[in-house]
């Protein structure tokens, strides 16, 4: 059932509401900030929630929405969440909106469901584009590199679904840089470049810039940045114990292990430089991603309103003087 009492903001593309960043050698722009569907979008999740926040993002100039197959939970959930609000809510706006997904990691059972054959990718995409009542998506990343395929049988599946319609764009994740290399040339060989490579990088976790960022630039290729703040630990939400609504609570990929009192006593030092900034420690952790100039996007995944709002406010400040990022390396390098 459609919802007609929602109309996105007129204010959306205003100066000053969102910026928008060139990907790659490419003729697309995406958000600096976009809206990742990881956890909180879940089965699991109260719907009305979901569309809320999906609501903001859109109405605050987020057009990039980053789902996979997997996500949840339970796994193909936050597929089915986004095609539900989709489907009520923004079809008047598909022309405006950047839709992912994946395919690599786990998603069913049996020894087709999870790596990278044709088969797997593939089917995955057609699962992926019911559950999200979409007739395309405008990016279709191969999730993970998988040592079982052969790199020709993956990217040439990706070329057929770029030929197919079924993807508008090509993006890759979590490969090692000699098969990042090797996947690109493909691609490229075939006329289908590939868009945008997505990867973890945090103040925490850097090892994309010893590589990837080089081969990125060599054939100029989007990044975008998951895990911006190491999903919570980069926030002041810890400094004073583990929140009973925390991911750590909640045994989500994380424990308290992830935590020692070592880094805590960072994260205090990263806190009060955040506060001498006027700004929350997750918003200067965005923003310190949001300096980098490799950086094309930074998907976000929040758990609630205030929490999006916060770090739409990230981009308000992302200049960083030499002393503070020599400071924050001090602190956790």
């Amino acid at each position: 059932m459609i919802d007609d009492s929602y109309k996105a903001s007129p204010e959306r593309y205003e100066d000053g509401m969102m910026n928008y960043r060139k990907c790659g050698n490419s003729g697309i722009k995406l958000p600096i900030v976009s809206l990742g569907f990881w956890w909180n979008f879940g089965g699991i999740d109260p719907y009305a929630n979901s569309l809320a926040k999906v609501r903001y993002a859109f109405d605050h100039g987020i057009t990039c929405f980053d789902l996979a197959n997997n996500y949840g939970p339970p796994f193909g959930s936050a597929e089915e969440t986004f095609g539900k609000i989709y489907n009520e809510n923004f079809r008047p706006y598909r022309h405006e909106m950047i839709v992912t997904t994946k395919a690599g990691y786990n998603m069913w059972d049996g020894p087709y469901g999870i790596g990278s054959s044709r088969k797997m990718l593939m089917t995955s995409l057609d699962e992926s584009l019911r559950r999200m009542r979409l007739d395309y998506v405008d990016i279709f990343y191969s999730h993970r590199y998988d040592p079982e395929t052969p790199i020709e049988e993956a990217m040439q599946a990706l070329v057929d679904i770029v030929h197919s319609g079924k993807a508008i764009y090509i993006g890759l994740s979590n490969y090692p840089i000699e098969k990042l290399e090797e996947a690109i040339t493909y691609l490229e060989g075939e006329k289908v470049h590939p868009l945008i490579y997505q990867g973890k990088y945090n103040m925490m976790v850097r090892d994309v810039e010893h590589g990837h960022f080089d081969v990125l630039a060599k054939h100029k290729v989007g990044f975008t940045a998951f895990s911006p703040i190491a999903q919570g630990v980069l926030t002041s939400k810890y400094l004073k114990g583990v929140p009973s609504d925390s991911r750590i609570a909640k045994g989500h990929y994380l424990t308290t292990a992830n935590i020692p009192p070592e880094l805590i006593a960072k994260l205090e030092k990263l806190n009060e430089m955040a506060e001498g900034r006027n700004q929350t420690l997750a918003q200067m952790a965005t923003a310190w991603l949001l300096a980098k100039q490799q950086i094309t996007s930074v998907i976000i995944g929040p758990r609630t309103i205030e929490q999006l709002a916060d770090s739409i406010e990230s981009i308000r400040n992302i200049d960083f003087t030499d002393e503070e990022i020599k400071d924050i390396d001090k602190i956790l390098l």
